[in-house]
């Protein structure tokens, strides 16, 4: 199987770049033909390799998340394998992806083929989660040499700075014959089933053709802070609101910066949906 396996240098504190010919190793033992390539953002990774039969993505949900969109973008189906390198790896983990990466490079090569559901909005993809408002944009806020170093812990110097500047969203969403008007603090839309680790959508399936969201209504930073924590604990909160559907139109007033899959969104008004069996992975 022709393979082409992507990587940043950079990325999992090095650890692919120190790992790199064990994996091309592991692949080669299985009769898979590979072609390394270093990931550059600037360029689309299959010019010329519109012939692979596979395509291994070492990185995080931002990483595969490029490789998604530049793979459609030449009306390309490769199948996909991801070895786990970022700082969260949700999409990895709602596949089933092990975390260790020669294990994730043993499971692809001995895995098989099969097809997971992919979020698209107006004209873009994401494979775990597209978000707005406070905490949501703290990856893309948060340089990539602290994550390199510090891992999770570099989004706590943003995501306080985020809190001390939360507001109100007005958010208008259409879904399924219903229209809903609130001020949130915070929406998530879900295709797989955490964000940075935290699993805010344990009921969501990655092959279900629906979509989790879960919007935290505004109100004082306690009561948010609270409401918030009794959610992640477990609990129901009638500050967060659930909804579950395959496609919904959001609308908002103000200029508000999104996230999809830790990377800068698209501006509003935004067309979200859930393609069913999008995309083809091997695990």
């Amino acid at each position: 199987m022709k393979t082409l396996l992507l990587y940043n240098p950079k990325a999992g504190k090095r650890r692919v770049v120190r790992n790199l010919d064990n994996i091309v190793a592991t692949f080669q033992k299985a009769n898979f033909v590979v072609k390394p390539q270093i990931l550059e953002f600037d360029k689309n990774p299959f010019d010329g390799n519109e012939d692979m039969e596979l395509v291994v993505v070492c990185g995080g949900d931002g990483t595969i998340n490029f490789v998604v969109n530049k793979m459609r973008e030449k009306g390309l189906d490769i199948t996909l394998g991801i070895i786990p390198a970022g700082t969260a790896n949700d999409f990895a983990g709602a596949i089933g992806a092990k975390h260790n990466i020669l294990r994730a490079a043993r499971q692809i090569a001995r895995g098989t083929e099969r097809r997971v559901d992919c979020g698209k909005v107006n004209d873009r993809y994401f494979v775990n989660v597209l978000s707005f408002g406070v905490l949501t944009t703290t990856s893309q806020q948060t340089s990539d040499a602290e994550k390199h170093i510090f891992g999770k812990l570099a989004y706590l110097r943003v995501g306080t700075r985020d809190l001390m500047t939360m507001h109100r969203i007005p958010i208008v969403a259409k879904f399924d014959n219903e229209e809903v008007h609130t001020d949130a603090a915070m929406m998530l839309i879900f295709n797989g089933r955490s964000a940075g680790r935290f699993k805010l959508a344990p009921d969501a399936s990655i092959n279900d053709g629906m979509l989790d969201i879960l919007i935290l209504d505004y109100e004082n930073m306690a009561k948010i802070c609270a409401s918030m924590m009794h959610y992640l604990i477990g609990g129901k909160d009638s500050k967060v609101r659930y909804i579950r559907t395959n496609h919904i139109e959001l609308h908002c007033d103000i200029d508000e910066r999104t996230d999809v899959d830790g990377q800068p969104g698209p501006q509003f008004p935004l067309s979200v949906e859930c393609l069913k069996d999008e995309l083809k992975i091997r695990i």
